[in-house]
């Protein structure tokens, strides 16, 4: 039989789809309320990659990552997704988002994702909440999977997530 281990915490991401660089600060001043400081905020980066959010967002998107310093137990992930979706409810108008919240984490070895969308590679967290392994960490690099978004296939995401996991191994040698 398995020995039930700690589970070591995690750090906390948000990928932000927007247009409209003010929504972007007061949505970045929502999550800072929650999550705590930012400490590392990287991009704008095009979005080009689908034109999935162009008629509820609009034209010329751009992607920017976040992480915050605080490193947070997996617990109720599930609940990272439902305060997002919140966040997004709030800055719509008409029914339509204003700005697109990804949120997920990082550990040692994987990108996880939260959607509120199932298909077969997600695992129901509870509330309606999924989660996918978007990238996983091995021999030195982050590594695709069949259903990782071709966006998060870019070496722009790439090097944001190397810079996440080095940060995050830091504060984990601290503890």
């Amino acid at each position: 039989m398995g020995k039930i281990k700690d589970v070591y915490p995690v750090k906390i991401f948000c990928g932000l789809i927007y247009n409209n660089e003010n929504i972007l600060n007061e949505v970045k001043n929502s999550l800072k309320e929650r999550w705590g400081e930012i400490d590392i905020c990287e991009g704008p980066f095009e979005f080009n990659f689908t034109d999935y959010y162009e008629e509820e967002i609009g034209k010329n998107l751009k992607r920017k990552f976040i992480s915050f310093e605080r490193l947070y137990l997996p617990e109720e992930v599930y609940e990272w997704k439902i305060f997002t979706n919140k966040i997004e409810e709030k800055f719509s108008e008409a029914d339509k988002r204003k700005i697109n919240i990804d949120p997920g984490y990082i550990d040692n070895s994987k990108v996880i994702l939260l959607s509120t969308k199932d298909y077969y590679h997600r695992i129901y967290l509870g509330k309606g909440i999924f989660a996918e392994v978007t990238l996983y960490y091995s021999k030195g690099r982050y590594n695709f999977l069949n259903w990782t978004y071709p966006d998060y296939r870019s070496e722009n995401y790439i090097k944001f997530f190397l810079k996440m996991r080095g940060k995050y191994r830091k504060q984990l040698s601290c503890k």
